[in-house]
């Protein structure tokens, strides 16, 4: 079991009801309920068992989001009662446990307390959350609890879900072994992993679709772990499924709402604010005509530009509100953005035009040629030019895309000209892209 530690990344799995499908751990939990009732030791907490299962059921198909902030939001609590006493029996610490891993609504931190609750649960050495990818064959996450950073950093990489964390991705359902070493698909360990013997391995399922894994390593009980153990870690990781689709769901609402904001902003800006910057540089403009003093026009022209680069900065600014907003990365908009950054050297704002599917037709890696030859040669007629009106359009078909850009100035003299590192960087992308420059 390799460990590291990195970004939290957010697995757009399906949302729906939660449930576990493997063995006889069904729906209603009532078999394990059932099997958790013949241990010995548990016999006397009837009221506690059915108690767990009604809590787990009404997480699992009746949760909601709450905001973080919220003012009447308080930790889980238990009813009166079902208070337990303050005692180490295996119900107890399982019903702790199941309200830990939802006291949070972070993520990150979710993750974290799944996999410590579930080490304290089982009393287990060395722990680990692996997140699947979203092709649901290896980890793209690895959590790790019981294992110092030196020991993290000496082992390097983390396990992508090989061996025997592989078996259970390919079988997902619960998997406990006495040692193992012994088992067919061990693989050993990489340099400087400590040894470990005893192992439980628990997946966590959401929305009947596998999210991940919990491994347990090195039982501190002298057997290894038990069939108690695998027990209450299933039922932990009911709990589990429900606290991070909550998370998730909690942060897509954040996100949602983000952008609604952004969105709510831009558009103030733009009916609102710009509209009322033109009207008054209009003012303006028609009060120069009617004053005589020369230094008194002058002003009121410096002001009037002054106004024009407002706007031009308001602008630019609500394409950067755009560009966030939208999902993924976009060609138009960040070509939008390049014509407002470029427009105060320029002295104008270029008039942008698109024709044809762009942002389907563009793929990154063409993207990125794209506006780096758009950006230089604007430059070049930032530079170069002394134009007043700027021209670009941008052409996609199926077969190519082109860029051209327009302006009414000076142009370059041809006679004096020698290419200079700018135009040259500029045919080397076209070409590398698989066309020209002219």
């Amino acid at each position: 079991m390799r460990a590291a530690d990195g970004p939290t990344e957010l697995d757009p799995g399906p949302v729906g009801q939660t449930n576990i499908e493997h063995r006889d751990v069904g729906p209603t939990r009532r078999d394990s309920v059932e099997r958790l009732l013949h241990a010995a030791r548990l016999a006397d907490h009837l009221e506690i068992v059915l108690g767990l299962e009604e809590i787990v059921q009404a997480a699992t198909h009746h949760f909601m989001v709450v905001d973080e902030e919220h003012p009447d939001r308080h930790p889980p609590t238990l009813p009166h009662s079902m208070e337990v006493p303050p005692d180490t029996s295996e119900l107890h610490r399982l019903l702790l446990a199941v309200l830990e891993v939802g006291a949070d609504l972070d993520l990150e931190r979710t993750l974290r307390r799944i996999v410590t609750a579930a080490v304290d649960l089982a009393r287990a050495r060395y722990g680990a959350l692996g997140v699947l990818d979203t092709a649901r064959q290896e980890l793209r996450r690895f959590l790790t609890v019981g294992m110092d950073d030196p020991t993290r950093e000496a082992i390097g990489a983390p396990p992508r879900g090989h061996g025997i964390l592989g078996t259970l991705i390919k079988e997902p359902r619960p998997l406990r072994l006495p040692d193992l070493t012994l088992h067919p698909d061990s693989h050993g360990f990489p340099p400087h992993h400590p040894p470990m013997r005893s192992f439980l391995g628990v997946p966590i399922i959401i929305g009947g679709t596998a999210y991940g894994n919990l491994y347990l390593c090195d039982s501190l009980d002298p057997e290894g772990f038990s069939a108690l153990d695998e027990e209450m870690v299933v039922l932990l990781a009911v709990a589990a499924a429900v606290a991070i689709e909550n998370s998730r769901l909690h942060e897509q609402v954040a996100r949602v709402a983000l952008l609604e904001d952004r969105e709510r902003i831009a558009r103030d800006l733009h009916d609102t604010v710009i509209q009322r910057l033109f009207a008054l540089g209009l003012t303006m403009q028609s009060v120069t005509r009617v004053i005589d003093d020369a230094a008194i026009r002058d002003r009121l022209d410096e002001a009037i530009d002054a106004l024009d680069d407002t706007v031009r900065d308001i602008r630019s600014l609500i394409f950067e509100l755009h560009q966030v907003r939208a999902p993924g990365s976009s060609v138009r908009q960040g070509l939008i953005s390049l014509c407002a950054e470029v427009s105060r050297a320029l002295g104008t704002e270029p008039s942008l035009r698109f024709e044809g599917p762009v942002d389907t037709v563009v793929d990154p890696a063409l993207a990125e040629h794209l506006l780096a030859v758009t950006r230089e040669a604007l430059s070049n007629v930032a530079r170069h030019a002394h134009a007043s009106t700027v021209d670009v359009r941008v052409t996609a078909t199926a077969k190519d895309v082109t860029v051209e850009v327009r302006d009414d100035g000076v142009g370059f003299d041809t006679a004096a000209m020698t290419v200079g590192e700018g135009l040259t960087n500029l045919t080397a992308r076209a070409t590398t892209a698989g066309g020209g420059s002219a």
